[in-house]
């Protein structure tokens, strides 16, 4: 059936759309939903057209059989009458008649097999988009998850190069890096860092050493 594979297309071009706009995930929902129903209102407009075929073909069906239903009166009449002659001419034009409600008939059976196979294809089409239509919220919260998940990752794979803390890290490097070259300075005029560290531990010491000897001396001033 064309108007299904035309409905099977448009389903997988709104989901393409759908997926390529997945940042707004409740409207793209709302408006696949609304071009599903568009369709199907397409597609019911195509089994109305058939439904209404069928209805054609059964009356005229119907007519026929009606028209070989007044001739065979007409053929009897005939004969009562003694008119072998009207009476054949009669029975002709039902023989005609009947051959004709027969062919519409047939052909009003087949149309009404497909009518039924089109309006329970109609049937299933809406049951879907019930189901869509209940669907659309849990969807909705999943598909902004994911999206929320795909940003994240994004975020993340942006703190390489050119975030904040990579210029944050390489600031710190360059910092590191001159304390380095004055620390080499120092080394290259004499200066060893370890040798200073070294006397002030001795400074510190001496101090302390003097510290207590002036406490010493004046707790014996005043305890004399």
């Amino acid at each position: 059936m064309s108007w299904f594979s035309q409905f099977s297309l448009i389903m997988r071009s709104s989901v393409t759309s759908l997926r390529e706009k997945i940042e707004d995930p409740e409207r793209m929902l709302y408006q696949l939903i609304i071009d599903m129903e568009d369709e199907v209102n397409r597609v019911r407009s195509s089994v109305a057209e058939a439904v209404a075929d069928e209805i054609q073909m059964r009356r005229r069906a119907e007519r026929e059989r009606t028209e070989a239903d007044k001739w065979l009166e007409r053929a009897t009449a005939a004969m009562k009458r003694n008119d072998e002659s009207g009476a054949r001419s009669a029975l002709d034009q039902k023989l005609a008649a009947q051959q004709r409600a027969d062919r519409f008939a047939a052909d009003h059976a087949k149309q009404q097999n497909e009518v039924e196979k089109l309006q329970r294809s109609v049937h299933d089409l809406e049951d879907k988009i019930r189901q869509a239509k209940q669907k659309k919220t849990l969807l909705a919260a999943r598909m902004a998850r994911a999206a929320s998940t795909k940003n994240i990752h994004a975020a993340m794979e942006r703190t390489g190069s050119h975030s904040a803390m990579a210029q944050f890290g390489r600031m710190e490097e360059r910092v590191e890096r001159e304390e380095a070259l004055n620390e080499a300075w120092d080394r290259l005029d004499g200066i060893d860092p370890a040798v200073i560290d070294l006397e002030e531990q001795f400074e510190a010491k001496e101090r302390q050493e003097r510290l207590d000897s002036e406490l010493a001396q004046l707790k014996t001033q005043v305890g004399g």
